[in-house]
């Protein structure tokens, strides 16, 4: 059984959460006309369909204006950060898991919310932020980001704002991987945790040196 100084602060980290004050803020409205044909609608009318789900409530299905989340994602700190998603007047507590953008064009198509509750894991995906890289570059290689995101399980509390890769001592030839990143405290590498040590970033000789070994050597 909890001690009662632990049930104390899980009752304030709810207390914290439910009071909690964002940047980042997003009008919704829930919506019933579901379906392909339905989604084509909305974005012809300039919105577009989204969900949100998780917590102790059933999914729901919601419709925002295109250009209120277009502004909201400019600021890439949004796709790391707790968002208050007021739903015709009722709010709660976010974050982004997946989101959707046309191909071509790049705009936002449809967007998926997981709702936060304190003491419980989530999942999202945050950027990667790379450094150092002038010493690499220096050297004579280039760099190859592989991922701009990682997909982290964590407390929201300990959701971090960006995963940051030092390439400063990667030398030519090197391949950098999710096991070499050192995780914020409280923050799991998904992948990591099933199994999939993926790269995150490499280091190569210049394709046109390359080229030139290889054609010296035939």
């Amino acid at each position: 059984m909890p001690s009662p100084l632990a049930l104390v602060a899980n009752a304030l980290g709810r207390l914290f959460w439910r009071n909690k004050m964002t940047d980042f803020i997003l009008n919704a409205q829930a919506r019933t006309d579901l379906g392909k044909g339905a989604s084509r609608r909305l974005r012809h009318s300039a919105n577009i369909p989204a969900v949100v789900y998780g917590g102790d409530k059933e999914a729901q299905s919601l419709t925002i204006v295109a250009k209120e989340i277009a502004k909201l994602f400019e600021n890439e700190a949004a796709f790391s950060h707790v968002i208050e998603l007021n739903v015709d007047g009722a709010k709660q507590n976010v974050v982004v898991k997946a989101m959707q953008r046309h191909p071509a064009k790049g705009f936002i198509m449809h967007a998926d919310f997981v709702r936060v509750v304190a003491g419980q894991k989530l999942t999202a995906k945050v950027p990667v932020h790379f450094v150092g890289e002038e010493a690499p570059v220096k050297k004579g290689g280039e760099i190859s980001h592989v991922v701009s995101e990682i997909e982290v399980s964590c407390e929201a509390k300990d959701l971090p704002e960006f995963i940051e890769v030092d390439l400063s001592k990667a030398e030519i030839g090197a391949i950098i991987h999710l096991s070499d990143l050192k995780a914020p405290k409280g923050v799991e590498f998904v992948a990591l945790a099933h199994g999939d040590d993926k790269a995150v970033a490499n280091v190569h000789a210049p394709r046109v040196a390359a080229d030139a070994a290889e054609g010296a050597a035939e």
